[in-house]
C-alpha cells in the first residue's frame, strides 16, 4: 500500500491530501492490467463510478474512433464522469500493455473532499454537455417556462376596475389596448402614481401605461431575459413571438426561485441612491452578488453582462449626484474596453472616455471637462471601480474631446495608420458604450460605420490584432509561447481572450459595425462571410470557455480574500484541461494564419 500512497502523492489532485487521505484512498486502489488495444472505457456507456490513473504504459483517448489524446504515467481518466454523473463521453483503450489504478469516487474516501479539485474539468469539458443534459442552473430554461398568463385590459377603463381585475387575477400586471399600441400597468404604477396622489384612482388606465413595452423574445434564456431587466432597470417583460405578438409577462419576483434577484435590488439601490455615501455602499454589493450568481452556476459571460450594466449605472449615478452631465456643456460619456463589449472579469478596471458639443466661438471648454472628469473618477474608485491604469481615462485629452475632434482623429486613425498611436488608439475607441447623452456618444462609432477604411489601414490593424497569439501549448509545466519560449504560467487573459477579443474587433471594424461584444462580432462576421467554415463557431467555444475559466479563477481570488490575477500555474490544470486548452491554442493560431493570408479575399 507505500507504494500507492508514494505515488498518488505525486499525482495532481491527490497531492493535495493529507497523509491520512492518502491512506484512505490507498487501501481501495485496485491494479488492472489491460493488453494492448483493450478498452478500458467505453463512449455512452453507464456514468463511471470509478477514476483510473495511469501507472505504467500508456492509454488511448477515442472520439468516433480518432485518437485524440494519449495518456501516460500519472494522468486520469473517468474523472469527468464520476464527477457529472453523465455517461462517458470518449471511449479509452490500451495503446499499449498497461497498468492502471482503479479508483472508486475519491471525495467519498477522504475527510476533506473539497481538498480534491480536478482542475477546470467542468469549466472547459463538460459545460455544454451538462446543458444539453439540463444539469446547468434554471437560468438556462426557455423565459417561457417562468412566463405568466396576460390580463388584458382596455385603455379607458379605469384604473379602479384594472386594480379589481388585476386582484381577481391574482397578477401584478395588466396589458393595455390603446389605439396608440399596447401598453402595461403594474403593481409599481398603482404605488407610486395613485399612492402618491399623483393620478386619480378613476381616470382611465391608459393615462398611466407605460409604453412602448419593454420585450423579450420567446426563444430567449431566463439568464438573456434577466440580464435585459437588470440594463433597463425594469422589473417586468413582456414575453413576445417572432411577429411581436405578446405571449405572457415574466416578473422579476419570479426570478427568485432560481435566486437571481440580488443584481436587480443593487440595481435599484443605486439609482435611488440619495448621496455619495448611499451611492458607496450599494456599490459595494457589486462584487458579493458576482460570487453568488456564479456559486448558482451562471455562465461568465451573463454574469459580465450584469457586471457591465451595474457599473454603468454607478458611473450614471455618480454624474447624477454630481450635477455634471451637463456642465460646461453636454458631453457624453463612454465606457470602453471590455466592460463595453459587455465582458468584463471580476477584476476589470473601468475605461472611460468624453465626446462633448462643439462650441462655437474661442470657448475651449476642455480643461473644465477634464478637471470634472477627475473629480468623477475619484467618486467612482470611492464606489470600488478602479479607473484604466494605462491612461485609457475620460480625464486624458486622448479620450476626451469634442465632437469635431473625435471625428477628425478617428477618420485618420482609418485611413493613415502610420499616425502615431492609430492602430492602438483606433482599437480601443471602438469598443464603446454611451452611457450618457448616447446620440452625442455615438459620434464614434457612427464615423468608423461611415468613414472608408483603406486597405493600407485594414492591413495594419489585421497586423496589430494579429500579434496577440496564444501561446503553443505545454512542455510538463511549461508554456511554450510562439517564440519558443518557456514561461512558468500561462495569462489566460493576454493569451486566450485577447487574440479573439482582438480579432473580432477587426472583423467588426472591417465591416464598419463595431456594435456589441466579441460573441456578437464573430457572428456577424460568420454571415458576412468573413469567416468561414466552422472558424466561428471554435472561436465562440474558445472565447466562451476561456472566459469562464479566468472568471472562476478570479471568484476563487475573491472568496478567498488573495490578490487577483489573470495567471494561472499550468500544473494545477487536471490533464484533460491542458490537452483542451493546447487545442484551443492551436485552433485559434490556425484561423489566425488563414485570415492573415486571405482576409483580402473574404472583404465583400
Amino acid at each position: 500500500m507505500q507504494e500507492f500512497t508514494d505515488f498518488l502523492a505525486k499525482q495532481p489532485p491527490f497531492s493535495a491530501l493529507s497523509n491520512q487521505d492518502l491512506e484512505k484512498i490507498s487501501a481501495q486502489v485496485d491494479v488492472e492490467y489491460f493488453t494492448r488495444g483493450a478498452v478500458i472505457v467505453s463512449t455512452g456507456s453507464e456514468p463511471l463510478d470509478h477514476i483510473y490513473i495511469v501507472r505504467t504504459g500508456s492509454v488511448e483517448v477515442l472520439d468516433k474512433g480518432n485518437v485524440i489524446d494519449l495518456l501516460s504515467t500519472g494522468d486520469a481518466f473517468g474523472h469527468i464522469s464520476v464527477l457529472t454523473g453523465l455517461p462517458p463521453q470518449y471511449s479509452v483503450r490500451a495503446a499499449e500493455d498497461s497498468l492502471c489504478y482503479r479508483i472508486p469516487d475519491p471525495r467519498k474516501l477522504v475527510d476533506e473532499p473539497s481538498v480534491l479539485k480536478f482542475g477546470h474539468f467542468g469549466t472547459l469539458i463538460t459545460r455544454h454537455r451538462l446543458t444539453a443534459s439540463a444539469l446547468m442552473s434554471d437560468s438556462q430554461s426557455n423565459v417561457t417556462r417562468y412566463m405568466r398568463n396576460i390580463l388584458w385590459v382596455n385603455a379607458d377603463e379605469s384604473i379602479r376596475t384594472t386594480a379589481k381585475k388585476m386582484t381577481d387575477f391574482e397578477q401584478s400586471f395588466a396589458l393595455v389596448e390603446s389605439r396608440d399600441g399596447v401598453g402595461l400597468v403594474t403593481d409599481r404604477d398603482y404605488r407610486s402614481k395613485v399612492g402618491r396622489g399623483e393620478i386619480s384612482i378613476d381616470s382611465p388606465v391608459g393615462s398611466m401605461m407605460s409604453y412602448p413595452l419593454i420585450t423579450v423574445s420567446h426563444t430567449s434564456t431566463l439568464a438573456s431575459a434577466f440580464l435585459q431587466m437588470v440594463e433597463r432597470g425594469v422589473h417586468h417583460l413582456v414575453v413576445v413571438d417572432e411577429f411581436g405578438k405578446p405571449l405572457g409577462v415574466v416578473r422579476a419576483m419570479d426570478l427568485s426561485s432560481v435566486q437571481l434577484r440580488n443584481p436587480l435590488l443593487i440595481r435599484a439601490a443605486i439609482e435611488s441612491s440619495q448621496n455619495m455615501n448611499e451611492l458607496s455602499t450599494a456599490s459595494l454589493l457589486l462584487k458579493p452578488s458576482l460570487v453568488e450568481l456564479h456559486e448558482n452556476a451562471i455562465p461568465s459571460l451573463h454574469i459580465a453582462g450584469i457586471m457591465s450594466a451595474i457599473v454603468g449605472a454607478i458611473l450614471t449615478r455618480i454624474l447624477t449626484l454630481s450635477s455634471s452631465v451637463n456642465e460646461p456643456v453636454p458631453h457624453s460619456w463612454l465606457i470602453l474596453g471590455s466592460m463595453a463589449r459587455g465582458e468584463p472579469l471580476p477584476a476589470s478596471d473601468v475605461d472611460t472616455a468624453i465626446v462633448w458639443a462643439d462650441q462655437i466661438g474661442n470657448n475651449d471648454p476642455s480643461e473644465k471637462i477634464w478637471s470634472n472628469a477627475k473629480h468623477i473618477l475619484e467618486l467612482m474608485e470611492k464606489c470600488g471601480l478602479e479607473r484604466c491604469s494605462n491612461g485609457a481615462n475620460a480625464d486624458n485629452g486622448l479620450f476626451s474631446r469634442s465632437r469635431a475632434a473625435w471625428i477628425e482623429v478617428s477618420s485618420g486613425w482609418l485611413t493613415d495608420p502610420t499616425r502615431a498611436g492609430a492602430l492602438l488608439l483606433s482599437s480601443i475607441a471602438a469598443d464603446n458604450q454611451p452611457i450618457t447623452q448616447p446620440i452625442l456618444g455615438r459620434t464614434i462609432m457612427e464615423n468608423i460605420r461611415e468613414t472608408t477604411r483603406s486597405h493600407e489601414y485594414l492591413a495594419d490593424s489585421l497586423r496589430f490584432a494579429l500579434a496577440k497569439k496564444p501561446p503553443i501549448g505545454f512542455v510538463r509545466d511549461f508554456v511554450v509561447d510562439q517564440t519558443g519560449e518557456n514561461r512558468g504560467g500561462l495569462n489566460l487573459k493576454e493569451g486566450g481572450l485577447a487574440p479573439i477579443a482582438s480579432l473580432a474587433r477587426w472583423l467588426a471594424i472591417a465591416q464598419g459595425d463595431v456594435r456589441g461584444g466579441t460573441i456578437e462580432r464573430i457572428k456577424r462576421a460568420a454571415e458576412a462571410g468573413l469567416l468561414q467554415g466552422e472558424e466561428s463557431e471554435i472561436l465562440t467555444s474558445s472565447f466562451t470557455d476561456i472566459h469562464q475559466l479566468v472568471f472562476d479563477e478570479e471568484i476563487a481570488s475573491i472568496k478567498e480574500g488573495t490578490a487577483v490575477t489573470t495567471w494561472i500555474s499550468p500544473e494545477s490544470l487536471d490533464s484533460l484541461t491542458r490537452r483542451h486548452l493546447r487545442e484551443t491554442f492551436r485552433a485559434i493560431s490556425s484561423i489566425q494564419n488563414t485570415l492573415n493570408s486571405d482576409w483580402a479575399n473574404r472583404l465583400p
